[in-house]
């Protein structure tokens, strides 16, 4: 019994989110069922029959019957004492699970949260019928993101109703494990609802491990100063939200169960079944809420890094800005250097006949001896000022 109860967080290789069905769209028949290629929509609902994927009365831990309808199920079980009906149902139609529900008695608010589903997890009894409300997760290596699902458990004194509305989890494979272990399951209603719960805990180790390689592969990118690792933080932040509300409310229905242990006198061998389920939920919750704690600072520290790199960039450009200056400057000054004796020269170019140099014998001298003064004029102001 013990063999399929472990739990390692096993590594696995490679952050859209759930994908809800929407109630108004027809419902996906199970994976479990083949596909009939002559198989026809019919617009009259289908029968509640047509939502089960699964159906057993158990005896003593031992499978002793599979009903056909809800209604045999629920017939047989007070003809044979100590017989457990375990119902399992794939994302029933509101007819179907109405149907469901008046046959094995169950409450209205229940049926309704059943019903309308994308419930937080939750346990509630009402009378002599425990509700629970379970999301498990699945990590999908090809697109490195979290798929959520959703599960309803209605546990009553002979009889386990379970509602999928996703794939996950694989409760063909719970119920295969439990009949092989029959001393487990004469235990009653309870043993199904603490194996699924195991199932269920089972089933975060490998989205743990596919976040944590995630988160991994974000340090290596923020630190490398890739631009688009905010929005991958970001995208993983989400799905880490999403997984602690799944796994947080999950320790509050572990801990009334546990409460209620000499109330409900559970089996000996049921708690330290479920303690054991407790303890893999809280190392997952914690681990979780590490997660987005390491989010959070590694989104800090990219704004961080990414301010540095912008000031390091602003202060290449101010340099770059700076030198270019200083050559202009330089540029300038000698344009205005050269600029003078041009200047001069082009006036005494002008040949008109009342000109210094036409009839003065030092004009030539004079406006050659003007263009260097000026032109050292400019150079000793342009290099007081640093411009040369």
């Amino acid at each position: 019994m013990s063999d399929w109860r472990s739990r390692a967080l096993r590594p696995k290789l490679r952050r859209s989110r759930p994908r809800r069905r929407d109630p108004r769209l027809p419902r996906t028949p199970a994976p479990e069922h083949s596909m009939d290629p002559r198989a026809t929509t019919a617009p009259a609902p289908s029968p509640v029959e047509a939502s089960i994927v699964d159906a057993g009365l158990y005896r003593d831990g031992r499978r002793i019957a599979t009903p056909k309808t809800l209604a045999e199920a629920y017939n047989r079980i007070p003809e044979d004492a100590g017989t457990m009906a375990w119902i399992g149902l794939y994302q029933p139609a509101e007819s179907q699970l109405l149907s469901a529900a008046e046959v094995f008695g169950l409450h209205e608010l229940a049926v309704e949260d059943a019903i309308v589903a994308h419930q937080r997890p939750k346990l509630e009894r009402y009378g002599d019928t425990l509700f629970v409300v379970l999301r498990s997760a699945r990590y999908l290596d090809d697109v490195e993101e979290v798929d959520f699902g959703e599960l309803h458990l209605f546990i009553g004194r002979d009889f386990v109703l379970t509602l999928r509305h996703s794939q996950s989890p694989d409760l063909a494979e719970v119920r295969r494990r439990l009949e092989e272990d029959p001393d487990l399951l004469r235990l009653g209603p309870e043993a199904v609802l603490y194996a699924v719960l195991d199932s269920v805990v089972d089933g975060y180790a490998p989205v743990v491990a596919g976040l944590r390689n995630d988160i991994d592969e974000i340090e290596t990118e923020v630190f490398g100063g890739d631009p688009k690792v905010s929005r991958r933080i970001y995208e993983l932040s989400r799905e880490v939200i999403e997984f602690q509300r799944a796994t947080r409310p999950l320790l509050a229905i572990l801990d009334s169960l546990i409460a209620g242990f000499e109330k409900y006198e559970t089996d000996e061998e049921l708690r330290r079944y479920l303690r054991d389920v407790a303890d893999h939920a809280t190392t997952v919750a914690e681990r979780v809420d590490g997660f987005r704690e390491m989010l959070n600072g590694m989104l800090t520290i990219n704004a961080t890094l990414v301010s540095q790199s912008q000031s390091e960039e602003m202060k290449r450009l101010t340099e770059t800005s700076l030198a270019q200056n200083e050559e202009i400057k330089k540029i300038s000054a000698w344009a205005a250097i050269l600029f003078a004796p041009t200047l001069i020269g082009t006036v005494y170019g002008m040949n008109f006949d009342h000109m210094p140099e036409l009839h003065w014998l030092f004009g030539y001298p004079f406006a050659l001896g003007l263009m260097a003064l000026t032109c050292i004029a400019l150079y000793t102001t342009f290099k007081r000022r640093n411009w040369l």
